[in-house]
């Protein structure tokens, strides 16, 4: 239940249940590419709250070319001058494909608001625009599913000190996240207004409770398969065909080329 710690899904369980679920992920690929359907899935959540690595291991084994992640930069000039929803519609799925929004138009209401990167103005006409936009999408036959990822202030905590002190990911921290921290309440505030404004029926709000990763992982693909009707699409026979008789063909010397040195063998 929301609200109570639940015990951390053990990696065996996770495993096993991740690689069922990523099966049924290449199936939904295949309803989607074959149906002609066009997906759009929004990652949102607090800093670290686990949405890069679920969406990592969503589309791990999904063609690109079919499932891609759209994780804008921040808007150039020119953009800021567009209609605040321009940037984003260029990169709506076509038929047959899938986009996983790694944030979204939503950071008007989050980061935007609570930093001071827009105006009390633009805010409040995102709130007003935001439904309509989302309506139209699907009334135009879009799938749209939206997911909140829900981290403690403790664990978003261990969090940020664990990328800190790993020099792996420590790429993964900017002054804004650290700036999120002293503003914990605030962006809680903005995250409860603008579920009022936007959880609507036509495409409502999802939350993760992500305090747990493996958990969360699992919880929100489960989930996203549930919602979609998809069905399993038989592939097109393929034949392996058998490999011709050499008709002479020498490889050139080794020495003609440069070859990677063999880390491997000194260790």
């Amino acid at each position: 239940m929301a609200g109570d710690k639940a015990a951390k899904l053990p990696r065996k369980t996770y495993e096993k249940e991740l690689l069922r679920l990523q099966t049924e992920l290449a199936k939904l690929q295949e309803w989607v590419r074959t149906e002609g359907a066009r997906l759009v899935v929004i990652f949102e959540g607090r800093d670290a709250a686990g949405k890069g690595g679920t969406i990592k291991r969503v589309g791990e084994h999904l063609n690109p070319r079919i499932a891609r992640i759209a994780a804008l930069p921040t808007p150039t000039e020119r953009e800021r001058g567009q209609w605040y929803f321009q940037r984003y519609i260029q990169h709506l799925p076509a038929a047959g494909e899938i986009v996983l929004f790694d944030r979204s138009w939503y950071n008007r209401a989050g980061v935007e608001h609570v930093m001071g990167f827009c105006t009390q103005e633009e805010y409040q006409r995102f709130l007003r625009q935001c439904p309509l936009f989302e309506r139209m999408l699907v009334e135009d036959g879009i799938l749209l599913r939206k997911y909140w990822f829900s981290v403690s202030d403790e664990e978003q905590q261990d969090r940020f000190r664990r990328r800190l002190e790993d020099p792996l990911r420590r790429w993964k921290l900017s002054p804004m996240d650290l700036e999120s921290i002293t503003r914990w309440e605030v962006y809680s505030r903005a995250k409860d207004e603008m579920m009022v404004h936007t959880d609507i029926a036509e495409a409502p709000w999802y939350v993760v409770e992500s305090d747990d990763k493996r958990r969360a992982r699992v919880n929100m693909i489960a989930h996203l398969l549930d919602s979609v009707p998809y069905q399993d699409v038989l592939p097109p026979v393929l034949d392996l065909p058998e490999r011709p008789e050499s008709t002479g063909y020498e490889r050139p010397p080794r020495e003609l080329r440069k070859y990677v040195p063999d880390h491997a063998a000194n260790l």
